[in-house]
């Protein structure tokens, strides 16, 4: 159940209806759609956003997928080869429901890292994520934003990026795009993650690359191994390229 997109059932309370500023009467019961006004809200923050990176240098890369699929481990070593090539304008705001365990991973490596932890909510929004990067303030960079672990309600909420890139790991299946066809339809880059375990498992680059450009035939893919390192180079020649043009492509 979430708190901010009400993709669950939940009762609001009557203060609560104050405070979100939400039409409603005294004693009595009504139903209210929210949606709209939610989303509304956050599109207009998410611009904010845009703008504001936009003018402070940054390419802000959201990085989306399923919980386990390696978007941390996947970060870490991105981070590790951007830096063996002298690039450390990274920053990175990393979204969970509890713990602030992967911004500690990324912080060890000397990265600054701000946690969002959203409790009941199964995703970041435009606002949540605006007030993480007050306390990094990075210019010029490649900031990462991780996502909630989820393929569903974060595909609704712009957060102002550039690029959204959603990753997959090959243990997941090569159905996974047609069972979660929104988030594929406004995925810019399609990370298929874990291939040294495609022996293992019943899963095929083709056949998964296939039903992905069945939901967006202009998406682009990189195969990566975080753990083994296969396929960063061209990752990370990438992300640069970005950077360097201040723009996503």
């Amino acid at each position: 159940m979430c708190s901010t997109c009400g993709c669950g059932d939940r009762e609001m309370s009557h203060e609560e209806m104050h405070r979100q500023g939400l039409p409603h009467t005294h004693g009595a019961t009504v139903d209210i759609a929210v949606e709209q006004d939610i989303l509304s809200d956050n599109n207009r923050v998410a611009r904010q956003n845009r703008a504001r990176w936009s003018a402070m240098g940054c390419v802000a890369v959201n990085l989306v997928s399923s919980p386990g699929s390696g978007k941390t481990a996947l970060l870490e070593q991105t981070i590790v080869r951007l830096g063996e090539r002298g690039f450390r304008r990274v920053a990175v705001i990393e979204g969970d429901q509890h713990t602030d365990n992967d911004a500690g991973r990324i912080r060890r490596l000397g990265v600054p890292a701000v946690q969002i932890n959203t409790h009941n909510g199964c995703h970041l929004d435009a606002r949540m994520v605006a007030e993480a990067y007050d306390e990094l303030q990075a210019r010029d960079s490649l900031l990462f934003i991780e996502n909630v672990g989820n393929l569903v309600c974060p595909a609704m909420f712009d957060l102002g990026e550039q690029l959204r890139v959603v990753l997959l790991s090959v243990t997941e299946g090569d159905d996974k795009p047609l069972k979660y066809p929104y988030m594929f339809a406004g995925a810019d880059i399609c990370v298929i993650n874990k291939i040294d375990l495609l022996p293992y498992v019943d899963s095929r680059l083709e056949r998964l690359k296939e039903n992905a450009l069945k939901i967006n035939s202009e998406i682009r893919f990189f195969e990566t191994s975080a753990t083994r390192g296969t396929g960063l180079a061209l990752w990370c020649d990438y992300l640069c390229s970005c950077l360097e043009r201040r723009e996503a492509i």
